[in-house]
């Protein structure tokens, strides 16, 4: 059996359910549809985020980070008078600091689920998979598209802290790469023992 150094084109990817996900019971399901890709789970725990680690897997003191998000978050309103209601403010720094804020509060606020994922071309596949990170905008069959329906819009108007969009996942190999450092460090290794069936004849 080759080793899978010798396909460099299999990698792992992180999977975070969000506190959204496991209390609507879709962990099973989300799940499945990963494994239904060929993807295969090297490790996964249920915990309660804390603050500290939130903190070091969103950049929340990098103000480019947080221009970022203002600046996405400004985009999916497409109505700059909308985004001045809801936020106080246009400024896309000053809203990045408040969705990022929010974003933290919630993600402590209920069991999550991280898990560690291994396939052919992982990181994007799972990607596409997810969705866009707006259920609504989503292609339809994606796992947001299937069993998320909120908007930031939505959220604001609601008084909630957050939108509901059931799971974070990686955007690149590198990130991926630090976000395992961050959340398994060395803990998801021993899991790593097993193939699936389908892997045996290629790995």
């Amino acid at each position: 059996m080759n080793n899978r150094n010798d396909y460099p084109t299999i990698e792992k990817t992180f999977v975070m359910i969000k506190p959204d996900g496991v209390a609507r019971s879709l962990v099973g399901k989300i799940f499945q549809r990963l494994e239904e890709q060929g993807l295969k789970l090297i490790a996964a725990r249920m915990i309660t985020a804390k603050e500290a680690q939130i903190s070091i897997h969103y950049p929340g003191n990098n103000k480019k980070w947080l221009k970022g998000v203002g600046e996405k978050t400004i985009r999916n309103y497409n109505n700059n008078k909308s985004v001045i209601e809801d936020f106080g403010n246009d400024n896309p720094l000053e809203i990045g600091k408040i969705v990022y804020k929010n974003m933290s509060k919630y993600l402590c606020k209920g069991p999550i689920i991280i898990s560690v994922w291994e396939g052919n071309h992982a990181v994007e596949r799972v990607r596409k998979l997810a969705g866009a990170t707006v259920p609504t905008f989503s292609e339809v069959g994606t796992i947001r598209d299937s069993y998320a329906f909120d908007t930031p819009q939505l959220a604001i108007r609601s008084r909630r802290i957050v939108f509901k969009n059931l799971i974070h996942i990686s955007d690149s190999v590198d990130e991926a790469q630090r976000e395992i450092s961050i959340w398994f460090k060395d803990k998801y290794k021993p899991l790593n023992k097993y193939e699936r069936v389908d892997y045996i004849d290629i790995l």
